[in-house]
């Protein structure tokens, strides 16, 4: 369980978690599914329709793969469980 600085626990739905994706990209469709079935709730932000965001993705990640996934602020780049993980459980 996550716990704040307060020691309170938090919920993972209560973590920001953000998806930059395209909808032909199958790395974005595994870290999709894999989000879900950890119960973890996102944004799916499709960069082939969306300039400002696919700039934001850039601006955040430093290229132009996807897909790249926020939690709370922190970045991947790529579809990496491990990550993701250690992420979640902060």
């Amino acid at each position: 369980m996550l716990q704040s600085a307060h020691g309170k626990d938090l919920k993972e739905a209560e973590m920001e978690v953000k998806v930059y994706s395209t909808p032909t990209c199958p790395y974005c469709k595994k870290a999709k599914e894999y989000l879900s079935s950890k119960g973890i709730s996102y944004q799916d932000i499709d960069v082939s329709s969306n300039k400002a965001a696919a700039d934001e993705m850039v601006k955040l990640s430093g290229q132009m793969g996807v897909p790249v996934i926020t939690i709370d602020g922190s970045v991947i780049n790529g579809f990496d469980k491990a990550k993701i993980d250690s992420l979640v459980k902060k």
